[in-house]
This record gives C-alpha cells, sequence and structure tokens, in this order.
C-alpha cells in the first residue's frame, strides 16, 4: 500500500490511526533517511496507544519503553549499531516476542535478526511533489 503525506500532520496523523488497530507483539520496521519524517510518525503511533508523554529517538540509547499505553511500546533506533550482537546485550527478542508493540527505525541494519512476520514501512520524500511530501510504503511481511 502506498499512502501519500502532504505534511507533517498527515504523516502523524497515518502513525496515529495505525496506532489506535495495532494488536498485541506487532513489530512494525520503519526506514528512510535522515529527517523524513520517522520521527513524527512514531509520535503519531505512540499517540494513538495511548501514550501521552514526550516520544523521543533512542539514537543513542538504542531502545526506549513507554508503558503507560494500552500496550507497552518499545521504541528502538539501530542506526549507531555496530553487530547485530548488541542487540542481544540489550534483550532484543524479549522485546519483540513479548506482548507489547516494537517499532524499529533503520530496520535495515539487522535484517537478519527481524521476525518472520513484521510491517515494514519506508518514507521516502520526492522533491518534485513538494518539500513536505511524503510517500509512506506499508508492506506487511
Amino acid at each position: 500500500m502506498i499512502i501519500e503525506s502532504y505534511s507533517a500532520q498527515d504523516t502523524y496523523d497515518l502513525g496515529k490511526k495505525l496506532g489506535k488497530e495495532v494488536k498485541e507483539g506487532q513489530v512494525f520496521c520503519l526506514d528512510g533517511d535522515l529527517g523524513v519524517g520517522k520521527t513524527v510518525f512514531t509520535k503519531g503511533l505512540a499517540q494513538g496507544l495511548g501514550i501521552e508523554e514526550p516520544i523521543q529517538s533512542p539514537t543513542f540509547t538504542i531502545v526506549r519503553e513507554y508503558e503507560e499505553g494500552r500496550l507497552p511500546f518499545y521504541h528502538f533506533d539501530v542506526y549507531r549499531i555496530g553487530d547485530v550482537e548488541e542487540m542481544d546485550e540489550i534483550g532484543y527478542e524479549d522485546y519483540v516476542y513479548g506482548g507489547g508493540v516494537c517499532l524499529i527505525e533503520w530496520a535495515n541494519l539487522i535484517e537478519e535478526i527481524l521476525p518472520d512476520h513484521y510491517t515494514k514501512i519506508e518514507i521516502l520524500k520526492n522533491l518534485e511533489k513538494g518539500f513536505d511530501y511524503r510517500e509512506i510504503r506499508i508492506e506487511e511481511i
């Protein structure tokens, strides 16, 4: 499925819609260049889960946990992972195969350890259609 976003609000609203529909154990793998709106999408997803606290990118901590919503939410940013073995050290499998919802930014960097089933979301810019335009591709794997 391809969804067109013409503003940060559109991207946020899509995340929020998915967050309201998300089920326990669901994993989202989010990819896109720096500055395309991955964090905006994630904030919307968290809002849809009922999480009110501020969502921050876990760039230097690898994972942030949010427990206050209708399901636990685990937000990963694996951009700085040097080796997939680092994921074992933080308890990756406990998060991904647990009872919460996971969103993994830069998931393409850890493809070999992704679960068999996940929702792949790719956010792409197309400056010919405008500075704020994004093409958001969603695919069930």
